[in-house]
């Protein structure tokens, strides 16, 4: 742990020194996101307009990502910045502050109900979370930032984007307004599309375990209870007592299906499920898109892709 600070601390350093040699030349039209998922929401409201980018990319953690100083360099040409907030990229205000960014910084979660978060694997039921996401202070101590999970929520950080993206950049605002309106109709339609897939499996047959605690949300919009041996962040091993613990309630409950994560180490749960007798039912992607050529190259697809493969092992 301390060689990762002492790291990051070298890094943001050498950001820093980068950013000024970067400062006199800001473009316009280049919008950052902290991980893909948020880069394909800023795509779709405006990416007539703007030039894209991502910070974390397709199939990486942005749990424990190290920034690099060609990250700082990006974010000093930046006119926007989008962050999730909520402690779910805890790196990056590090980085912003180190970059010397001067444009808008978006907190794609503000103001959206959050559910607590649990820092230990047991299951979620299907309430309704309490309390509001307020940027970034919050440590995932206190509340789940996986808030995209739930296209419903994802319909409000879109509309945060976009409110933000108009504040700044009046001229186009319109637009903004106007593509993430198409782009929110698409994603009322991909939530009634989820929950005509599930209406047909009985609610207490939809038990389902993962390799981290990463799809509350999902659950509570859907009716699905997820149980994970890792808790909200992917940067803490399990101990041998919660997978033990895990394998007795995946044997109890007779819970049939374990998904990998795409992009975690699959050797935990390969241990669970041989122990338990319980099968693998293929990758789900939680914190990040797939490749270009992957099942989940878009937020869209990511849900499509996730529903079909618990759709099959809870109906199989």
């Amino acid at each position: 742990m301390f060689r990762r600070r002492t790291l990051l601390a070298s890094t943001l350093a050498a950001a820093a020194l980068a950013a000024p040699r970067a400062a006199c030349a800001l473009d316009p039209r280049l919008a950052v996101a902290s991980f893909s998922i948020l880069a394909d929401f800023l795509r779709e409201i405006g990416g007539s307009i703007l030039e894209v980018d991502s910070i974390v990319g397709p199939e990486m953690d942005a749990h424990g990502f190290q920034p690099a100083p060609t990250d700082a360099q990006k974010l000093a040409r930046a006119r926007f910045v989008v962050i999730n907030g909520l402690g779910f990229e805890g790196w990056m205000p590090r980085l912003i502050r180190a970059s010397g960014f001067r444009g808008r910084e978006i907190v794609a979660s503000r103001g959206i109900a959050t559910l607590k978060a649990k820092d230990h694997g047991h299951s979620h039921g299907h309430g309704h979370g309490h309390g509001h996401g307020h940027g970034h202070s919050h440590s995932h101590g206190e509340h789940d930032p996986h808030i995209w999970q739930d296209p419903r929520r994802a319909q409000a950080m879109v509309r945060n984007i976009a409110e933000g993206l108009a504040a700044a950049d009046q001229e186009a605002a319109e637009a903004y307004r106007t593509g993430a309106a198409r782009y929110v109709a698409q994603l009322q339609e991909l939530d009634a599309w989820v929950e005509a897939q599930f209406a047909a499996i009985p609610r207490a047959r939809r038990r389902v375990v993962t390799s981290h605690d990463a799809f509350a949300y999902y659950g509570a919009r859907y009716g699905i209870d997820f149980l994970s041996p890792q808790g909200i962040s992917t940067s803490a091993e399990p101990s041998a007592q919660q997978i033990a613990r895990l394998v007795q309630q995946i044997r109890r409950e007779r819970i049939g299906a374990i998904f990998i994560e795409a992009g975690a180490s699959p050797r935990v749960l390969e241990q669970v499920a041989a122990e338990s007798g319980a099968r693998i039912g293929g990758k789900l992607y939680a914190d990040a898109l797939s490749r270009p050529d992957g099942p989940a190259p878009t937020y869209i697809a990511l849900i499509r892709h996730n529903t079909r493969a618990i759709v099959e092992a809870l109906a199989g």
